[in-house]
């Protein structure tokens, strides 16, 4: 039980960062850094709350919606971090020992300089940068980076399942750090996954944190944190109501040789606190936003300044598969050539079209994203004959008759006494959502399967998913990151996120079972051999297209990378020869851009 709470936990944090949501108080006015040592390092800076140069202020948007109430990276509401913070994976204040690239699938060093697992895959030995240092000058050692992982066993963080595939995590000395697999549990995958997504915390100041509260987690997950001692290039300097604002830290350790070789170029990021997207896109237009992270629909029509990563549709490359998960239960939906026919009949061109606003490429069924590092993984050719098209509302009724599955006089098909009408949801208000499912409706209808949506508010729909409390909902698992596509199959299919119908499951909400399928999940992370493990993807594919268990409908970017080159130029576009990813300048390698943008004012 304690091992799905704590999966639970990571996959709310999970579905946060997709939808990018906010919150926060009105309790945190005219609030800044009061450590001396920590915000004097940026020279010529301005006072907190006045109004920052133009030409050396990167201005964000889509990330916050409403003024930060913590920036305390133990904090359970992590949907109030601000964007300094480790909600969305920033690097920005707090950083990862690697960065991963979705260009290239690889990992690159940032606090880690390498790391290398042992021929057995046991044992995964880190070595840090020597350069490292926290922001109060202090160095980043290998018990900074233990006892970061610790507290993930001690606390229920967000980083705590890590400890599912992890025995130990040992600071064998200053710069090294030894990870030893569980040999009941190996599995390498999540472990690399763990190395560019726990955000490194100075253990001499969160010690003192722990002592002065008893070590309750209660109290330490409430502290504010309000000036975060961390090892980024950027300290939290100013927020309120309207803005949170962030200081270059001009005696950051990254500016040595030995990492970017220079500081970033903007001395300050400021967010401004918008009250809708419309906001935001005005402020876009305005020449008031540098780079943003919202859905903004017909991007471009905006202007010749307003730029995409990519220049043609779908104009943002793909991070997250939004699935129609079939609760595999149900009557109906328990036979895989209704599911298959649901999928045939259902027209992803118009989803990708009206839903996406274009920005979705033509869809491939299959349990991969259309990028080179996780299509390089399967057979294409022998998955081809098992993939459907768009819109085959021929072939879908063709199979439906095949299985005797006959229309009634309201036009309804029934298959075993059981007609075949079916509830669909997801939260209201997620307009793109609301507007794909609409269309599976109208698709199904073609078929003689009656499809109601349903757009409950967002906890009962969480509820339903979890409890089997539905026929079909739409949910996206895990997108993008060095452990994909593995951990997307492995939410999506593994038997063991299975429980009965009414228990509360938090991963594989479709209560699929394959015993096949666990094997080859169980195998994939330990296959070193290329091609044994093109012909295991291959094979996990072959299944999830004859069973159906899910049925992705879009692809969908990681982050709407939007930028205005009114102000700052040089942000990485597809083909510049940079392999900076579209990740807004903060996530992952994508914080290389800030590095290479320059100011033309």
């Amino acid at each position: 039980m304690k091992f799905r709470k704590l999966i639970s936990m990571i996959l709310v944090f999970l579905m946060v960062s997709l939808l990018i949501v906010g919150c926060g108080s009105n309790s945190n006015s005219n609030k800044a850094s009061k450590n001396n040592k920590t915000t004097t390092t940026s020279e010529n800076a301005v006072k907190p709350g006045e109004a920052t140069p133009r030409n050396e202020t990167l201005y964000i948007s889509g990330l916050q919606w409403g003024p930060p109430t913590t920036f305390n990276p133990l904090s359970p509401s992590q949907t109030s971090l601000p964007l300094s913070a480790t909600s969305i994976a920033r690097e920005l204040t707090y950083e990862t020992l690697f960065m991963y690239n979705q260009l290239d699938g690889k990992m690159y060093p940032l606090l880690g300089k390498t790391y290398q697992f042992s021929p057995d895959n046991t044992v995964c030995t880190v070595t840090l940068n020597p350069d490292a240092k926290w922001n109060d000058g202090e160095k980043v050692t290998a018990d900074d980076v233990a006892y970061t992982f610790e507290l993930g066993k001690k606390y229920p963080v967000s980083w705590s399942s890590n400890w599912n595939y992890l025995d130990s995590v040992t600071a064998k000395d200053e710069t090294t750090v030894e990870f030893k697999l569980k040999s009941d549990n190996k599995n390498p995958l999540m472990v690399e996954e763990a190395l560019e997504s726990v955000y490194i915390l100075p253990k001499h100041v969160w010690t003192k944190i722990e002592e002065k509260d008893n070590n309750d987690f209660s109290k330490i997950s409430s502290e504010v944190n309000e000036n975060p001692v961390a090892s980024g290039p950027y300290k939290v300097y100013y927020y309120d109501n309207s803005k949170v604002v962030l200081i270059r830290d001009d005696n950051y350790w990254g500016k040595s040789p030995s990492m970017w070789g220079k500081l970033p170029a903007p001395k300050y990021i400021v967010h401004n606190i918008f009250k809708d997207n419309a906001a935001g896109d005005t402020a876009l237009r305005q020449n008031q936003v540098d780079v943003s992270q919202q859905f903004t629909p017909n991007i471009q029509t905006f202007g010749p300044n307003i730029k995409t990563y990519l220049s043609k549709p779908p104009y943002y490359m793909p991070g997250v598969i939004p699935w129609l998960v079939i609760n595999v239960t149900k009557p109906g939906l328990d036979n895989a050539n209704v599911r298959r026919a649901i999928a045939m009949a259902i027209d992803y061109d118009k989803i990708a079209k009206n839903a996406m606003s274009g920005y979705s490429g033509t869809m491939s069924p299959s349990l991969m994203l259309p990028l080179d590092s996780e299509q390089k993984l399967i057979d294409q050719n022998q998955l081809a004959p098992l993939q459907w098209k768009s819109n085959d509302i021929a072939g879908a009724n063709a199979l439906l008759d095949s299985i005797g599955a006959k229309k009634g006089p309201d036009g309804i098909r029934v298959l075993n006494g059981q007609k075949l009408s079916f509830k669909v949801e997801c939260p209201t208000g997620w307009s793109d959502w609301n507007a794909a499912l609409e269309i599976v409706a109208e698709s199904c209808k073609e078929i003689g399967i009656d499809v109601q949506t349903y757009f409950p508010q967002q906890s009962v729909w969480n509820n339903d998913m979890q409890t089997g409390n539905f026929d079909m909902g739409m949910y996206s698992y895990q997108g993008i990151g060095i452990s994909s596509p593995w951990a997307r199959a492995y939410q999506a299919m593994s038997s063991n996120g299975y429980v009965p119908i009414g228990q509360t499951a938090y991963f594989n909400y479709g209560r699929y079972k394959n015993s096949e399928v666990d094997t080859l999940l169980n195998q994939i992370p330990t296959i070193t051999d290329e091609n044994q493990l093109k012909d295991a993807w291959t094979k996990l594919n072959e299944i999830y297209l004859k069973e159906v268990p899910m049925i992705g409908l879009m692809y969908r970017p990681a982050d709407f990378y939007t930028v205005n080159t009114s102000v700052w130029s040089g942000f990485p576009v597809e083909g510049d020869g940079t392999n900076i990813p579209p990740n807004i300048c903060m996530d992952g390698y994508g914080i290389a851009a800030l590095y290479k943008i320059h100011s033309s004012k």
